[in-house]
Protein backbone atom coordinates (compact mmCIF):
# COMPACT_ATOMS: atom_id res chain seq x y z
CA UNK A 1 0.00 0.00 0.00
CA UNK A 2 3.26 2.58 0.74
CA UNK A 3 4.55 1.55 -2.32
CA UNK A 4 1.18 2.60 -4.37
CA UNK A 5 1.22 5.62 -2.32
CA UNK A 6 4.73 6.73 -3.26
CA UNK A 7 4.32 5.91 -7.06
CA UNK A 8 0.68 7.70 -7.41
CA UNK A 9 2.54 10.92 -5.47
CA UNK A 10 6.02 10.60 -8.13
CA UNK A 11 3.39 10.68 -10.92
CA UNK A 12 1.00 13.42 -9.74
CA UNK A 13 4.60 15.11 -9.27
CA UNK A 14 5.61 14.85 -12.29
CA UNK A 15 2.45 15.88 -13.92
CA UNK A 16 2.59 19.15 -11.51
CA UNK A 17 6.44 19.68 -12.87
CA UNK A 18 4.94 18.95 -16.55
CA UNK A 19 2.44 21.58 -16.57
CA UNK A 20 4.17 24.09 -14.43
CA UNK A 21 7.19 23.82 -17.55
CA UNK A 22 4.22 23.96 -20.13
CA UNK A 23 2.83 27.01 -18.79
CA UNK A 24 6.10 28.81 -18.34
CA UNK A 25 6.89 28.17 -22.01
CA UNK A 26 3.90 29.27 -23.20
CA UNK A 27 3.34 32.46 -21.62
CA UNK A 28 7.13 33.63 -23.92
CA UNK A 29 5.47 35.82 -26.57
CA UNK A 30 6.68 35.20 -30.18
CA UNK A 31 7.74 38.52 -32.28
CA UNK A 32 4.30 39.36 -34.34
CA UNK A 33 4.05 40.34 -38.19
CA UNK A 34 1.65 43.09 -38.63
CA UNK A 35 -0.14 43.29 -42.02
CA UNK A 36 2.75 44.52 -44.02
CA UNK A 37 5.42 42.11 -42.32
CA UNK A 38 6.80 44.16 -40.13
CA UNK A 39 7.90 42.86 -36.62
CA UNK A 40 5.08 44.40 -33.99
CA UNK A 41 6.94 45.65 -30.56
CA UNK A 42 6.28 43.05 -27.94
CA UNK A 43 5.07 44.91 -24.59
CA UNK A 44 6.23 44.18 -21.57
CA UNK A 45 3.34 41.77 -19.93
CA UNK A 46 3.73 39.47 -23.38
CA UNK A 47 7.69 38.71 -22.56
CA UNK A 48 6.95 38.16 -18.52
CA UNK A 49 6.92 34.08 -18.03
CA UNK A 50 4.71 33.91 -14.71
CA UNK A 51 6.99 33.07 -11.96
CA UNK A 52 7.64 29.30 -11.16
CA UNK A 53 6.11 28.09 -7.61
CA UNK A 54 8.71 27.95 -5.15
CA UNK A 55 6.79 24.99 -3.44
CA UNK A 56 7.39 23.01 -7.28
CA UNK A 57 9.26 19.75 -6.03
CA UNK A 58 11.64 17.73 -8.05
CA UNK A 59 10.04 14.62 -9.16
CA UNK A 60 12.57 12.35 -7.66
CA UNK A 61 11.97 13.66 -4.21
CA UNK A 62 9.51 11.17 -2.31
CA UNK A 63 9.89 13.11 0.71
CA UNK A 64 7.02 15.01 0.37
CA UNK A 65 4.97 12.11 0.09
CA UNK A 66 6.29 10.16 3.60
CA UNK A 67 3.81 8.81 6.31
CA UNK A 68 0.90 10.96 7.36
CA UNK A 69 0.97 13.59 8.86
CA UNK A 70 -0.12 13.02 12.55
CA UNK A 71 -2.18 15.23 15.06
CA UNK A 72 -0.48 15.96 18.45
CA UNK A 73 -2.77 15.01 21.39
CA UNK A 74 -2.62 14.59 24.82
CA UNK A 75 -3.44 10.60 26.08
CA UNK A 76 -6.27 11.81 28.76
CA UNK A 77 -7.57 13.32 25.65
CA UNK A 78 -7.61 10.23 23.36
CA UNK A 79 -8.87 8.43 26.41
CA UNK A 80 -11.92 10.26 26.78
CA UNK A 81 -13.44 10.73 23.34
CA UNK A 82 -11.49 7.79 21.53
CA UNK A 83 -14.10 7.68 18.67
CA UNK A 84 -12.61 11.62 17.67
CA UNK A 85 -9.06 10.05 17.06
CA UNK A 86 -10.69 6.54 15.44
CA UNK A 87 -8.56 5.90 12.11
CA UNK A 88 -6.56 9.01 12.40
CA UNK A 89 -2.73 9.25 12.98
CA UNK A 90 -1.73 10.82 16.33
CA UNK A 91 1.29 11.86 18.07
CA UNK A 92 1.94 12.10 22.02
CA UNK A 93 3.84 12.64 24.41
CA UNK A 94 3.97 9.96 27.67
CA UNK A 95 5.80 8.57 30.79
CA UNK A 96 6.44 4.65 30.04
CA UNK A 97 4.66 2.56 32.53
CA UNK A 98 5.53 -0.65 31.64
CA UNK A 99 4.92 -3.84 29.32
CA UNK A 100 1.97 -5.49 29.68
CA UNK A 101 -0.24 -7.88 27.86
CA UNK A 102 -3.27 -6.20 28.32
CA UNK A 103 -5.60 -6.36 25.92
CA UNK A 104 -3.94 -8.68 23.38
CA UNK A 105 -5.81 -11.55 21.64
CA UNK A 106 -9.08 -9.57 22.29
CA UNK A 107 -11.12 -10.86 19.01
CA UNK A 108 -13.21 -7.35 18.55
CA UNK A 109 -10.00 -5.50 18.53
CA UNK A 110 -7.33 -8.96 17.58
CA UNK A 111 -3.60 -7.71 17.89
CA UNK A 112 -2.52 -11.38 18.42
CA UNK A 113 0.15 -12.55 21.58
CA UNK A 114 2.46 -14.31 18.91
CA UNK A 115 3.09 -10.76 16.64
CA UNK A 116 2.51 -8.01 19.73
CA UNK A 117 3.75 -7.03 22.69
CA UNK A 118 1.05 -4.20 24.82
CA UNK A 119 2.83 -1.68 27.03
CA UNK A 120 1.05 0.97 29.42
CA UNK A 121 1.66 4.06 29.85
CA UNK A 122 1.38 6.42 33.24
CA UNK A 123 -1.55 9.03 33.76
CA UNK A 124 -0.78 12.39 33.78
CA UNK A 125 -2.88 13.80 35.83
CA UNK A 126 -1.59 12.17 38.49
CA UNK A 127 1.62 13.64 39.64
CA UNK A 128 2.36 12.13 43.37
CA UNK A 129 1.81 8.24 42.53
CA UNK A 130 2.70 6.14 39.26
CA UNK A 131 -0.66 4.88 37.97
CA UNK A 132 -1.21 3.19 34.32
CA UNK A 133 -3.46 4.79 32.02
CA UNK A 134 -5.06 0.72 31.41
CA UNK A 135 -8.03 2.90 29.33
CA UNK A 136 -5.67 3.26 26.31
CA UNK A 137 -4.12 0.27 24.88
CA UNK A 138 -1.31 0.57 22.83
CA UNK A 139 1.12 -2.35 20.49
CA UNK A 140 4.23 -2.49 18.99
CA UNK A 141 5.08 -5.31 16.72
CA UNK A 142 7.51 -7.52 18.49
CA UNK A 143 10.18 -7.26 16.30
CA UNK A 144 9.99 -3.13 16.59
CA UNK A 145 9.70 -3.66 20.25
CA UNK A 146 13.06 -5.71 21.01
CA UNK A 147 14.72 -2.32 20.31
CA UNK A 148 13.25 -0.84 23.32
CA UNK A 149 14.65 -3.67 25.93
CA UNK A 150 16.47 -0.78 27.70
CA UNK A 151 12.72 0.80 28.52
CA UNK A 152 12.16 1.64 31.93
CA UNK A 153 9.27 2.69 34.13
CA UNK A 154 9.36 6.80 33.92
CA UNK A 155 11.08 7.31 30.38
CA UNK A 156 9.97 10.34 28.75
CA UNK A 157 8.62 8.77 25.51
CA UNK A 158 6.96 9.95 22.17
CA UNK A 159 4.32 7.99 20.50
CA UNK A 160 3.30 7.69 16.89
CA UNK A 161 0.48 5.73 16.00
CA UNK A 162 -3.15 5.15 14.68
CA UNK A 163 -6.17 4.49 16.81
CA UNK A 164 -7.55 1.68 15.16
CA UNK A 165 -10.25 0.60 17.34
CA UNK A 166 -12.46 1.87 20.31
CA UNK A 167 -13.65 -1.75 21.31
CA UNK A 168 -14.76 -1.35 25.06
CA UNK A 169 -15.41 2.13 24.27
CA UNK A 170 -11.13 2.50 24.99
CA UNK A 171 -8.53 3.48 22.44
CA UNK A 172 -6.55 0.75 20.84
CA UNK A 173 -3.27 2.20 19.16
CA UNK A 174 -1.13 0.26 16.56
CA UNK A 175 2.62 2.36 17.36
CA UNK A 176 4.28 3.20 14.24
CA UNK A 177 7.11 4.50 16.18
CA UNK A 178 8.25 5.05 19.58
CA UNK A 179 11.32 7.62 20.49
CA UNK A 180 13.00 7.49 23.69
CA UNK A 181 13.60 11.44 24.73
CA UNK A 182 14.92 11.12 28.24
CA UNK A 183 15.60 8.72 30.65
CA UNK A 184 14.25 8.33 33.79
CA UNK A 185 17.59 6.46 35.51
CA UNK A 186 20.21 8.69 33.77
CA UNK A 187 18.16 11.87 35.57
CA UNK A 188 18.27 9.60 38.92
CA UNK A 189 22.27 9.33 38.56
CA UNK A 190 22.51 12.62 38.43
CA UNK A 191 20.60 14.26 40.56
CA UNK A 192 22.72 11.40 43.18
CA UNK A 193 25.71 12.73 42.27
CA UNK A 194 24.92 16.26 43.03
CA UNK A 195 23.94 15.48 46.55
Amino acid sequence: MLKLYKKLCSILLSMLVFVSITAANISYAVPKLDNKNNIKPITKTETQAPKAKADVVPVNNTETCNLPEYIMVQPLEVVQNPAKFLNQQIKMNATFDKFSTLGLDYKKALRPTADYIGFLIQRDDVLDHNIPLSEMKLFLKRSYAEKFLDLDTGDKIEITGKVFSTALGDPWIDVDKLTITKKAKAAETNNTKKN
